[in-house]
């Protein structure tokens, strides 16, 4: 692992083909981003995390909490935007397979409401957020809003050893550029875009949303009745700072009660979000590889170029094995995303659990599991 590392990183292209991603770039990105769960070791052993309940008040290199998170959300959707418009020249995105721009739209809509909405409108407050944690998420987003781009727009990712996952697609390369022929183009996506697993997804997609917003709005409404109450107790409780509008949010937590989407787990938009991803990648199975432009800033297209084959990380494997064994699409930005998400979110949530603990007890948080149902450890 160590090795195939070393030997991506000593290679790599000048970072002008990586904005906009060219076909090798792309790849490139999806062999880095796929290592993402290795820094969730880092994660489980520390409770190293410096934003939200656990961040550092007074740490110099802090950002304001609103413009932090801003700052990390902000990047995924401005960078597939940006990828899109510099594609242009030689993309016509309208012409686009219909469940290439589904995906876009989902990717777009969850962002906009965690960018924008969630902080500016919806929460009553962010606590700081470390330097270190910005641009970890900054990274994390970046290289996952590339790979999903460079794969609306149609680049191929090949995996060594599973050769079909991929050439159930066959038909679709046959197109030439990604601006000919709609007809064919929408009657083969159409079919796809309207399969069960297509249908599932974005039911999925539309379930974890709103139970992320749910889960999330019930926690800022539990904090601004807890800091309206402190306000008019005119309590000496040192969390509160000072005596502004803004200021008397700051940093006061609540444990939610075991009721409603917080019976049984502390985390339920954790969960929800999760659940958004999952619906994301079967959407996603209707996305297929149809063309490959030899550049994004060029104006040439150089037919069906097979790009170089994409070793897998391990835990990667057996989504590769299944879809396989299924006859089944693998959209595999997406699963990487998935399993990046899950990796990286959990050991917050387990130390978040454990931050509750301490907080409030074990007979606040009743037993309760930080994402899985009455499982204390996780």
């Amino acid at each position: 692992m160590y090795s195939t590392l070393s030997t991506m990183f000593s290679s790599l292209p000048p970072l002008r083909e990586f904005t906009p991603p060219t076909p090798e770039t792309y790849m490139i990105s999806l062999k880095i981003f796929q290592y993402f769960p290795i820094v969730s070791i880092i994660q489980w052993l520390t409770s190293f995390h410096p934003a939200g309940k656990t961040s550092f008040q007074r740490a110099w290199l802090n950002f304001p909490g609103k413009l932090g998170w801003f700052t990390m959300e902000i990047v995924g959707p401005a960078n597939l935007c940006y990828i899109l418009w510099k594609s242009s020249a030689i993309v016509s995105l309208s012409s686009l397979p219909f469940a290439n721009k589904l995906i876009i739209a989902l990717y777009l809509t969850h962002y906009l409401n965690r960018a924008i909405i969630s902080p500016f409108f919806v929460a009553p407050s962010m606590s700081p957020i470390h330097l270190f944690v910005v641009a970890m998420a900054v990274t994390f987003n970046w290289f996952n809003s590339t790979c999903i781009a460079g794969w609306a727009l149609g680049y191929h990712a090949p995996i060594v050893g599973h050769p079909t996952v991929v050439d159930d697609a066959s038909s679709f390369l046959e197109t030439p550029t990604i601006t000919t022929t709609t007809t064919t183009t929408s009657s083969s996506t159409t079919t796809n875009a309207s399969s069960l697993p297509c249908i599932v997804g974005i039911t999925l997609f539309i379930l974890g949303m709103l139970t992320n917003i749910r889960a999330e709005t019930t926690l800022f409404r539990l904090r601004r009745e807890e800091a309206e109450s402190r306000a008019a107790k005119k309590s000496d409780d040192p969390d509160v700072a000072g005596s502004g509008r803004q200021s008397k949010y700051s940093k006061v937590y609540v444990i939610p009660p075991c009721r409603g989407l917080f019976r049984t787990i502390l985390y339920p938009h954790y969960v929800g979000e999760w659940l958004e991803w999952v619906g994301f990648a079967l959407v996603g199975s209707a996305v297929y590889p149809f063309s490959f432009p030899s550049s994004p800033a060029s104006s040439a297209v150089v037919g069906n170029v097979a790009p170089e084959s994409l070793q897998l990380a391990p835990w990667l494997v057996p989504f590769a094995v299944l879809a396989q064994r299924w006859e089944f699409p693998l959209p595999l930005p997406a699963v990487v995303f998935v399993v990046n998400a899950v990796t990286n979110m959990l050991p917050h949530a387990r130390w978040g659990r454990k931050w509750y603990v301490q907080k409030f007890g074990q007979e606040a948080v009743a037993g309760r599991g930080a994402v899985v149902p009455f499982v204390s450890w996780i």
